[in-house]
């Protein structure tokens, strides 16, 4: 596995920062400080006001795990993990969708005026080379939010809005642009309201797939769900994870599909009223689907796994203030993040304003074959350990925690200095000076 060390000219994180990082957790100017609560080193990987990290499920990192993209407040950059050297790659407004997980280029959808009319494009750039393929011209209604994992496949979906309405890449919603933290505390105050009006409209809905090399598009799973949060196995190139979006309490939201329309799935039944399940993932190896589960709404807290070969499922329990807006798992599936939440979110936590590093363990099979435990879940429980103190962030913003491809460091977007930027945490406890 490639090691990320973070050296800059020559010398290791550790050694640069011994003479120069602060002890504190509301760090107003300070580019790398150590948490006085937790211990753990926490440095700022962006430079410029405005600059986040990716959403929780969209993969930022090249292929060699050694560059990841950021938004920023006027386009997309790539930042070098060894050296935290930042480069500008894509200038203007536009909405990313990931960085390919074959050959590192990078898919984003940008406007572009034509004749005076206003498209919209999906790209992909070489960010080695900077050139710029224009893969697919986006029709009313149309929009993609996946690439598959050997990028032969875009995914995406089509809505027919009786209002005319065009596609809305630069709008409010957890991976686009303009969520600066000012935008985001009116949001969040809307967004119950948004979300049951939307799943009332009914709009006509279907999901489709995109061939890459020969512009074909196959329309599938036609209806009147509202689906969103498409997701590509990062090792099965024709399955698909989505959902029925809507208040979770009313849907039944989390399905995997094939790039050809077969094997529709519900990947959660719920068996108690007001349980819910949402913000899937899939593991890296692309086995499992991960997912936060409420058993009900708000009081009793898991983060639940789908195995797809077999069907098995295990249960991770947490505490309330464990909980987050999202959940997250390692590259070797051993550790898990939680990126907390505020009092006014559903787990409603009075001190769940952390960072936190879960470390599972599964209860232990006692039944000795007297009990026919195939068909059973397997549960467990997580113990949590602190990373940084999110006391100073506004949860307007989500940090979108994500483990990096050397599982030293769990990389989040924050507010805590004020401005959004992108952050990372070390997750080994730095020693005491």
């Amino acid at each position: 596995m490639h090691r990320i060390t973070f050296p800059i000219a020559g010398l290791s994180l550790v050694a640069l920062l011994a003479g120069c990082a602060t002890t504190a957790n509301h760090p107003a100017a300070a580019r790398e400080w150590i948490d006085r609560d937790t211990g753990h080193r926490v440095i700022q990987l962006s430079r410029e006001p405005g600059s986040e990290s990716l959403y929780f499920n969209l993969n930022p990192f090249t292929p060699d795990g050694r560059k990841m993209i950021i938004t920023t407040r006027d386009g997309l950059s790539l930042i070098d993990l060894q050296t935290r050297a930042e480069e500008k790659l894509v200038d203007g407004r536009l909405h990313p969708i990931m960085v390919g997980r074959q050959t590192g280029q990078i898919y984003y959808v940008t406007a572009k005026v034509e004749q005076g009319v206003t498209n919209h494009w999906v790209c992909a750039m070489d960010p080695a080379t900077k050139t710029v393929r224009e893969l697919l011209r986006l029709a009313r209604g149309q929009e993609v939010s996946a690439v598959n994992a050997d990028e032969t496949l875009l995914a995406g979906t089509f809505t027919e809005r009786p209002d005319g309405g065009t596609n809305d890449f630069f709008g409010s919603g957890p991976n686009r642009r303009g969520n600066d933290i000012q935008n985001a505390d009116r949001q969040r105050g809307k967004k119950g309201t948004m979300m049951e009006q939307r799943l009332a409209q009914h709009w006509p809905m279907e999901l489709f797939f995109y061939k890459i090399a020969t512009g074909e598009t196959i329309r599938v799973n036609r209806g009147t769900d509202w689906l969103g949060h498409l997701q590509f196995s990062p090792s099965d190139p024709t399955l698909l994870l989505f959902c029925h979006e809507g208040p979770w309490h009313k849907v039944d939201r989390i399905w995997t599909i094939r790039s050809d329309g077969s094997g529709r799935q519900l990947i959660h039944q719920r068996t108690k009223i007001m349980e819910i399940a949402g913000h899937e993932f899939f593991s890296a190896d692309g086995k499992t689907v991960w997912y936060d589960l409420q058993t009900p709404r708000g009081e009793d807290f898991w983060v639940a796994g789908y195995e797809i070969a077999s069907g098995r499922r295990t249960w991770y329990h947490l505490q309330r203030d464990e909980w987050g807006v999202h959940f997250n798992v390692s590259p070797d599936g051993k550790l898990f993040s939680s990126d907390g939440g505020d009092d006014k979110m559903v787990a409603h936590a009075p001190h769940g304003k952390w960072l936190y590093l879960f470390h599972p363990e599964l209860i232990e099979d006692r039944s000795a074959g007297n009990v026919a435990t195939q068909n059973l879940i397997q549960t467990g429980v997580f113990h949590a350990e602190k990373l940084v103190n999110l006391a100073a962030h506004d949860y307007a913003l989500e940090p979108n925690a994500m483990f990096s491809p050397d599982m030293k460091w769990l990389i989040f977007r924050s507010n805590m200095s004020g401005a959004n930027q992108a952050y990372a945490v070390e997750l080994e406890k730095t020693p005491a000076q």
